[in-house]
């Protein structure tokens, strides 16, 4: 299968996944803001459409041979629909905001709960700095991509269409027709460019993702790089991921800047083309002035939305991509899992029993083998030994943050591997020696 087509297949998968949070169960509020926001959408577009015929009106009337009076109605209706448009608009943003920031917030709050879920393993094996990275891009991605859709790329799609319709029955079927063409060599124009861009910007987000790593990491292990006086090598790892950065922005600029210059060009094309045809009618009687004004005034109302494409879709497009990664954090399965019919562990003495346990954390490493030992309620054990022998392994196994590789760890007689996770850590306390989060106030 080829890449692209895989790569679309996954943008379909999140656009799905995202619907659910769009339309929420048992949400009827949030549902009925998203139905009156559809609704003021349409009566916004509508209006504005309906706005250049005031304007031709305006005009018409006024370069009348025998003009009698000023057209107050049309010029006060001009600007009645103009803030009209605005009104629905911002109407519409407001209802649409209720049910965008709810979603963002349930997909962070799961995305949140998810990660605590997985295992010890997932989280020592993924860079601090990359995963928070992901989640921020994430939910500014869910952002991006309901803002776009649904303040850019929904309205303009109903401009055009009635705009395109207005052209076809109000004039001849040509102006429609140079309309679409220029509109079609616009689209795939910006489409085919931005595409291109998009390798650039991706390249860009990976250095990016790199430098923020290698910053959180080496500055969360400060005491570390102090230790074997490493700070230049951390300098020149940073800055390599930087360097790598800075030559894609560059090369994304040069295909930003191709981009709005051959749009400019489509646009001009079609702009002159239209507005020739218009002028050839008025020439000819057949339209007046204010038809060659109602022209280009819906041309330009059409064009303005249209230069945002390119930036618009490499943002969904990327925003999609961010989100897509952010989802597959929320797929990811827990290593560590409890069984089926796992029962609450229940707590008499305290007794703690490691039976025959063996464990490793990589294949070709055993850390314990075979080890066996008791201790008694009230009592207090000591286990002594080099570093990386596995006395922290032990901690980390009785809070059954790893399965054991053969043996049992029993707390009263009860396998805690047959036990809920939950109800094992609620009964161990544990005092760390760093008190690195929990340490504002003695409770």
């Amino acid at each position: 299968m080829k890449p692209e087509r895989n790569e679309n297949r996954e943008q379909w998968r999140t656009v799905r996944t995202l619907s659910r949070y769009l339309w929420p169960k048992k949400r009827g509020d949030l549902k009925l803001k998203f139905l009156s926001a559809f609704f003021f959408l349409l009566v916004a577009k509508g209006i504005n459409v309906y706005v250049p015929f005031l304007y031709k009106g305006a005009i018409d009337a006024l370069s009348a041979p025998n003009i009698l009076m000023l057209p107050v109605w049309l010029i006060v209706g001009y600007g009645v629909a103009r803030v009209l448009t605005q009104f629905f608009g911002e109407f519409r943003d407001y209802l649409f905001a209720y049910v965008a920031q709810h979603a963002q917030r349930v997909v962070g709050l799961e995305t949140f709960q998810h990660l605590h879920q997985l295992s010890l393993k997932f989280h020592l094996e993924r860079q601090t700095g990359g995963l928070s990275r992901v989640i921020e891009r994430g939910t500014h991605g869910i952002q991006f991509v309901l803002s776009f859709m649904a303040f850019n790329i929904l309205p303009t799609i109903i401009e055009i269409a009635l705009v395109t319709g207005i052209l076809w029955y109000q004039f001849k079927p040509i102006f429609a027709l140079v309309t679409v063409i220029t509109i079609v060599f616009y689209i795939a124009f910006t489409l085919a460019v931005t595409n291109w861009r998009i390798k650039y910007r991706k390249t860009m987000n990976d250095r990016d993702n790199e430098a923020s790593s290698k910053a959180v990491d080496s500055l969360l292990n400060y005491e570390t790089v102090k230790y074997f006086g490493n700070e230049q090598h951390e300098y020149h790892r940073f800055d390599r991921a930087l360097a790598g950065y800075e030559k894609a922005a560059v090369q994304s600029q040069l295909g930003l800047s191709l981009l709005n210059l051959g749009q400019g060009v489509i646009i001009g094309a079609g702009l002159v083309a239209v507005m020739y045809l218009a002028a050839a009618g008025v020439m000819e009687r057949n339209m007046t002035v204010g038809d060659f004004v109602l022209v280009n005034t819906f041309l330009m109302q059409l064009y303005l939305p249209l230069n945002f494409l390119g930036f618009v879709y490499r943002e969904m497009k990327q925003g999609l991509v961010d989100m897509e990664k952010m989802f597959e954090l929320i797929r990811t399965e827990p290593d560590i899992k409890d069984q089926p019919g796992a029962k609450a562990l229940l707590i008499e003495r305290g007794d703690v029993e490691f039976k025959n346990v063996s464990f490793r954390y990589h294949p070709e490493r055993p850390i314990l083998k075979d080890v066996s030992f008791t201790i008694p309620s009230g009592k207090t054990v000591a286990v002594v030994g080099s570093s990386g022998s596995g006395k922290s392994t032990l901690a980390r196994l009785l809070f059954r943050f790893y399965d054991l590789e053969s043996g049992a760890i029993f707390i009263d007689g009860q396998d805690i591997s047959k036990t809920l996770q939950s109800t094992v850590r609620q009964a161990v306390g544990i005092v760390p020696q760093d008190t690195v989060l929990f340490n504002d106030i003695i409770f």
